[in-house]
């Protein structure tokens, strides 16, 4: 079993084997400040910070008997099913961090303990949709302050290599990114959270739009054997020759969300500008006339 699962698990052992939905991601989320690398990664959402990973995760454990999901009166309950004392498999130091984080915050309601991460970590809180009954006219403006408001168009670049949604997401969310063009040819990742549906949902959480855009895509046969700079090179000489310039038509349309004032990030896998396609994209849509739009790579 993965250790962030063992996490999971020894979390609701530590909170008497069941905790809200709302109550899950708080206390995990104080976890993981406890912790110097950190085994979750949280996004701004609905009701504060929220870990996809994680609610994929508990989904995963109910699936093989380990915990129930449960609802009752429009609340998310986790029960623990199968107590195998995951806590005493846990390092040391994620023992300790569990322990203080029940210490100090399980005595408190639900509605406290929102309202404890919202001003302690007010960024994650930009999304709540909660806020305004929990804090004051102070503390709102906090928040309202960690928002990222740009007036500027602009296209950006950014790959999902080696980080998680959630970091990935945040990418998004602090550079004010209203539009997320994935020009994949097919989206689909072995990678939680990039496939279609799952990164679609992702964006759609936290406001920003995703269009899949395929025929600016590489097909994967031709992303074989790429063992070099020059391999790579190679390829997107050919690609600017036949599918960029066969698919016009798609390049106009992601100019025309620029031209309507969207900030709009291209995606695709590699972390590495100098070895994605969408880089040649990128170049293509800075060529175009009239461009009155910066680039930048995330």
């Amino acid at each position: 079993m993965y250790y962030r699962r063992k996490i999971l698990l020894a979390l609701l052992s530590v909170f008497d084997g069941q905790l809200t939905a709302k109550q899950f991601q708080k206390y995990l989320f104080l976890f993981t400040r406890k912790q110097e690398i950190k085994s979750f990664d949280f996004v701004p959402y609905r009701y504060g910070c929220f870990s996809f990973q994680a609610n994929q995760d508990i989904a995963t454990l109910a699936k093989y008997g380990y915990c129930t999901i449960a609802e009752n009166r429009k609340v998310r309950f986790f029960e623990l099913t199968k107590d195998d004392d995951f806590f005493n498999t846990l390092k040391p130091e994620d023992r300790k961090s569990l322990l203080e984080v029940k210490a100090q915050f399980g005595n408190l309601r639900q509605s406290d303990l929102i309202r404890y991460t919202y001003r302690q970590y007010p960024y994650y809180a930009i999304k709540s949709v909660i806020a305004k009954d929990l804090l004051n006219s102070t503390e709102l403006n906090t928040i309202e302050l960690q928002k990222r408001h740009y007036h500027e168009k602009q296209l950006f670049s950014i790959g999902y290599e080696g980080i998680s949604l959630e970091a990935y997401i945040n990418k998004l969310i602090i550079n004010d990114v209203n539009v997320l063009c994935d020009v994949r040819k097919n989206a689909y990742s072995q990678k939680y959270g990039f496939s279609k549906k799952t990164l679609e949902l992702a964006c759609k959480s936290v406001d920003i739009e995703y269009v899949h855009i395929p025929d600016l895509g590489i097909i994967s046969n031709k992303r074989k054997e790429l063992s070099s700079q020059e391999d790579y090179d190679d390829l997107f000489r050919e690609y600017e020759k036949t599918t960029l310039k066969e698919n016009r038509a798609s390049l106009l349309a992601i100019r025309s969300l620029l031209d309507k004032g969207k900030r709009v990030a291209l995606t695709c896998f590699e972390k590495d500008p100098k070895q994605c396609h969408r880089t040649c994209v990128a170049n293509a849509l800075m060529q175009l006339p009239e461009t009155d739009y910066k680039f930048k790579n995330l």
